[in-house]
């Protein structure tokens, strides 16, 4: 027999019937969550979600400005803005970033000094930032680039303007220049005002005057796709233009200046003694500013820090050095001033000088000696004997006090970074200085440029500057005006002027005068040798030791290392009748003012005060 295969259906249809309503029941529920999650998007929360979906699709993005350009006195472009081409990445939008560098290097070279710039800048820079992996690109890179574009997001080609100096070294020191900014500098800035820009004045000029070159920035607001691309411009907010700077620099001069100095380095100022204005400044040896502009390499970096030159060194403002017998005529000056001497006056030179009951000899650079000497013979022939006798009998407090207000021993207020004030020695700075009191022998070789007597060549020029104005004392200045690129007309700069220095008697500075005139023109005068027909020359050479002379050696140019010879320096002012032009120069190592530094300053009058009128 087979069993009973008879099934209940009546059970069957119940149990099928209960577990239908229960998956309705759920079904039911998950719709009404479904739209209770609905509504909470699309009313609820509708504003925010609203926001979120338009900033994805809008976003606002800054416009740099264009910073402003620098011209000389003459309209010679010294600094610009040249158009280029960058592949940049944005970190934030590339999933695989050694995958992308490793494929990109496949289609345009990349340098390891092109990573490592890229990881540094990398480090201190906002994720959702446009960072430069390669810079400058040609014209063939961006052509590759572009038709692989689709392959690389988050990689994109920027078209910008790159600062450019044109004359490289001639204008290095005074310009400065422009790098990116880096982390301490992204602290201490206006974050708004520098939206969207990525370099910042360094130095020089282009540091002081920031604020005018940079601009305003602008903004704009874009319509993206989905891959972050602009479609569309939806409003937009032009960006300020930086101002344009026109300097009181004559380029071709500065040019002049720098090729005068040969094979040698040193530094040269020259300034028109009637507004202030500096006509050059040279610091050599120079550097080519261009490399700092987008991060310069470390194998040129180190070649730069490891020289003997000292390329980046500013000697214009920042070298200090002893005067020598370029003070000669400010103490000169004082002497006659305070009526401790008078022109005529004679004192007799054997050669040395004593101090009364001691046996050192203070020496003369003649080992004969000069004989009798009167103020004229002094500065003419340089004689240190004289000025020995007359610093002793002025005293340090007095000397200090009348060559103050030249601007010896204080920065002169020059609208450029880095300036160094050089220094005035006196018994209160000694004695603050040192902790030690003022000997009297510390007063004679001050009377001649040396000692703790320090002064750059800026100051240098400054000081002669006054000299020929008879004690108006104007502070030297590089920006003649500041002009908006829409304006035609741009507004010279204010001329600052100091307190004029005191002085008794217009007989007294034309002695000086005519002592500084016998310097260049009369037989023994040690520039004798850049008279000239054209125009008469005021000056005074001198000569600074790098190392002091034991009391029985003797000083011998030839037998020791170029290092190690004296500072030749050498200050005029022309023509002498009504001076246009004031010039300071030194030259390191140089030996010999008269024929060394002299020459040079010669150069640089005959081609601002005859350019055009042989």
């Amino acid at each position: 027999m087979y069993p009973s295969t008879l099934k209940d259906y009546l059970r069957e249809s119940r149990l099928f019937r209960s577990r239908a309503i229960i998956a309705a029941l759920i079904v039911l529920l998950l719709l009404i969550l479904l739209v209770m999650h609905l509504a909470t998007l699309q009313i609820v929360d509708h504003t925010h979600f609203t926001t979120l979906s338009r900033d994805n699709r809008v976003k606002v993005e800054p416009l740099p400005p264009t910073r402003g350009l620098i011209y000389d006195r003459n309209g010679v472009i010294l600094a610009q803005n040249l158009p280029t081409h960058s592949l940049e990445i944005t970190p934030e939008r590339v999933k695989d970033l050694d995958k992308t560098l490793e494929e990109l290097g496949k289609l345009v070279p990349i340098s390891d000094n092109d990573l490592k710039r890229f990881k540094r800048l990398k480090s201190h820079q906002r994720r959702f930032d446009s960072i430069p992996i390669r810079v400058q690109l040609t014209d063939e890179e961006v052509a590759r680039f572009a038709v692989n574009r689709h392959l690389f997001p988050g990689v994109d080609i920027q078209a910008k303007l790159l600062r450019d100096y044109p004359l490289k070294d001639i204008t290095a020191h005074i310009l400065g220049y422009v790098g990116r900014i880096n982390k301490k500098e992204l602290q201490e800035i206006d974050n708004s005002s520098y939206s969207g820009t990525t370099h910042i004045g360094k130095n020089g000029v282009e540091k002081y005057y920031e604020e005018a070159l940079h601009g305003e920035v602008g903004l704009q607001q874009v319509e993206v796709n989905a891959l972050g691309r602009v479609i569309r411009v939806l409003e937009n907010k032009p960006p300020q233009p930086g101002k344009d700077l026109h300097l009181t620099l004559d380029a071709t001069l500065q040019r002049v200046a720098m090729q005068a100095f040969g094979e040698d380095n040193g530094a040269a100022v020259a300034i028109n003694p009637e507004n202030g204005d500096i006509l050059a400044m040279v610091s050599k040896p120079g550097f080519d500013p261009n490399l700092f502009v987008e991060g310069i390499s470390s194998a040129d970096y180190n070649a730069l820090q490891t020289s003997e030159d000292n390329p980046l060194f500013n000697r214009a403002i920042r070298g200090q050095y002893p005067p020598g017998s370029t003070i000669k005529p400010f103490i000169g000056l004082a002497g006659l001033e305070s009526g401790v001497i008078s022109a005529t006056q004679k004192k007799f030179c054997p050669g040395f000088f004593q101090l009364p009951n001691h046996s050192h000899k203070y020496r003369d650079w003649k080992k004969t000696g000069h004989g009798a000497v009167d103020l004229n013979d002094a500065i003419t022939q340089s004689c240190d004997v004289y000025y020995y006798d007359l610093a002793l009998q002025l005293g340090i407090d007095k000397l200090a006090e009348y060559l103050a207000p030249f601007g010896f021993g204080e920065k002169t207020g020059v609208d450029i970074t880095g300036e160094l004030g050089g220094l005035l020695p006196s018994r209160e700075w000694k004695k603050a200085a040192k902790k030690q009191p003022w000997y009297p022998g510390e007063t004679l070789i001050t009377g001649i440029g040396q000692g703790y007597f320090l002064t750059t060549p800026l100051q240098l020029a400054s000081a002669t500057a006054t000299l020929a104005e008879q004690g108006i004392r104007l502070q030297p200045r590089i920006v003649k005006s500041i002009a908006q690129s829409n304006e035609a007309t741009p507004t010279d700069q204010p001329v600052t002027r100091h307190p004029p220095v005191t002085k008794r008697s217009e007989s007294n500075w034309d002695a000086m005068l005519s002592a500084m005139l016998q310097v260049t023109e009369g037989l023994r005068g040690t520039a004798r040798n850049i008279r000239n027909d054209h125009y008469r020359i005021a000056g005074k050479t001198g000569t600074a030791q790098v190392f002091t002379v034991k009391q029985e050696e003797k000083y011998d140019e030839d037998k020791i290392d170029k290092k190690m010879r004296d500072h030749a320096l050498f200050m005029a002012f022309a023509p002498a009748e009504n001076p246009k032009i004031a010039v300071a120069i030194i030259i390191e190592n140089g030996g010999h003012g008269g024929s060394v530094a002299a020459p040079i300053a010669k150069a640089i009058m005959d081609h601002h005060l005859l350019q055009g009128k042989q």
